[in-house]
């Protein structure tokens, strides 16, 4: 388990959970954006191995940023369109 652990490292929005003792063991997707913040878990029990999580919560990521960078703003902000698209891409992920 610590040679998969040592492989699978937190990266710029994606945090790597593997506490021994918790109940979830996986990836945090969290990212912020005009003052809204998403965020989803993807669970290694729920995909079946930490690298396959990781690879769910990669292309999550992708999907939003692409989604994100795509959205017109409103007065600095994301439009209330937009973070429905982005919480349903997250649901759907």
């Amino acid at each position: 388990m610590k040679a998969i652990t040592a492989m699978l490292k937190s990266k710029k929005n994606l945090t790597r959970f593997t506490y021994e003792t918790a109940s979830f063991q996986g990836w945090r997707l969290s990212l912020s954006k005009k003052g809204t913040a998403f965020t989803k878990y993807f669970s290694d029990k729920q995909f079946g191995t930490g690298k396959k999580s990781l690879a769910a919560a990669e292309k999550a990521l992708s999907e939003l940023k692409a989604l994100l960078e795509a959205s017109k703003l409103v007065n600095g902000k994301l439009t209330a369109t937009t973070v429905k698209k982005a919480e349903k891409l997250l649901a759907e992920a």
